[in-house]
């Protein structure tokens, strides 16, 4: 069957046969049509992305923000493929101690993010660079032993637990045919052909998923390539978008049309579905901008006006922005303070309700900045 997305192909012979899917290159033929919908959520995506550049640029400590949502995403796009992981587990204090291998998959997503985001200001976006952000994701965690960092060298499939070639629900292209996938998908990601950015990067996407080049990890790559083509044509100057909460949410969907793609060459339904996720990504991340902004505007004037306001109130609390949940030693070590000191500070700020005990623990007790999660907890 060929149709407008690519082929199946016929491997092996007898009783091993099976067929894999060979796309077609990148932009689809017959062009894209961009007819009245398409175009006007087109519009209303670029529009978003506008405006959360624009609060991006202004807000004082958006490193902070930024830190956070690259901790949400790695969340949310971990939870996608299965994760069993909370808020709760990225933000413990306590976490070296209490890691597992769910923290772990989401502590990689993190360090993979900052790793390819930073490695872009000296490389550009290429199969090079997909393959170390690949590496830093599986180093050290489930799945470590499936060739990190490698484009795979034998067949995968997509299907349930216990799946296997014969009743597999998608099988991507052989090794050699993916090989020449991604060098197509390369040189794509890397020419201009006209297409607006945002549905240039549905189809990287969605092609990075079909060609599925690694053993492991490729929904999370996938979605992180997103983030870095958006960044590295100047779309976003900060991965501030976290489009994974919408694809969570939509997960059953959101493989319904991958599919569509590869079994109807229908690549407008997918782009529309596409750019949808990106405006409710954009409008949602500055909602939260704004709410966090708002807490933090509110916070700060409590502290200001409390008696005898000491400097170290207010450092426990900017600590707490990036640190929404500590305990006292390990603050303390941090911020260069003496525990009574910290835990002095700390009984302020529950005294204004800022903080709360969420453990009842006598030793490493825990305080959370509760309001500050309960924003960023949407989703999860």
């Amino acid at each position: 069957m060929n149709s407008r997305a690519g082929k199946y192909k016929t491997n092996l012979s007898g009783e091993a046969e099976y067929k894999s899917f060979i796309p077609n290159s990148l932009p689809p033929y017959p062009a894209i049509e961009i007819d009245g919908e398409l175009l006007t959520q087109l519009i209303k995506a670029n529009n978003s992305i506008s405006s959360l550049e624009s609060i991006v640029k202004r807000i004082p400590n958006m490193e902070l923000f930024i830190s956070m949502y690259v901790r949400k995403e790695a969340l949310l796009s971990s939870q996608i493929e299965g994760t069993q992981a909370t808020l709760e587990d990225i933000f413990d204090p306590m976490m070296e101690i209490n890691v597992n291998r769910d923290v772990a998959d989401v502590i990689n997503y993190i360090k993979a993010t900052e790793y390819a985001v930073k490695r872009l200001e000296t490389l550009p976006l290429c199969n090079r660079l997909i393959k170390e952000t690949h590496d830093v994701l599986m180093t050290g965690v489930r799945g470590q032993e499936k060739n990190p960092g490698e484009f795979r060298r034998s067949q995968n499939w997509i299907g349930g637990v216990g799946s296997t070639l014969k009743n597999a629900r998608f099988i991507p292209p052989n090794v050699e045919d993916m090989t020449d996938a991604m060098s197509d998908l390369e040189k794509y990601m890397n020419d201009d052909n006209g297409l607006d950015h945002l549905i240039r990067a549905a189809l990287i996407h969605y092609q990075f998923e079909t060609i599925h080049p690694f053993l492991d990890g490729n929904g999370r790559i996938g979605r992180l390539l997103i983030t870095l083509y958006l960044i590295d044509k100047k779309v976003l100057s900060t991965p501030a978008l976290y489009i994974s909460y919408y694809l969570k949410k939509n997960r059953v969907e959101y493989y319904d049309r991958l599919n569509e793609v590869r079994n109807k060459g229908n690549y407008e339904q997918w782009i529309l579905f596409f750019l949808l996720a990106i405006t409710e990504s954009a409008e949602d991340a500055i909602n939260t901008i704004d709410d966090l902004s708002v807490l933090h505007d509110k916070n700060v004037a409590i502290i200001e006006n409390m008696e005898r306001v000491s400097k170290t109130v207010m450092q426990v609390f900017n600590y707490l922005e990036s640190n929404p949940m500590i305990n006292i030693g390990k603050t303390a070590k941090t911020l260069g303070i003496s525990f009574n000191t910290v835990s002095s500070a700390v009984n302020r700020l529950m005294d204004e309700n800022i903080l709360v005990q969420i453990d009842n623990s006598r030793r490493n007790r825990i305080f959370a900045y509760e309001d500050y999660l309960n924003i960023l907890r949407k989703g999860t």
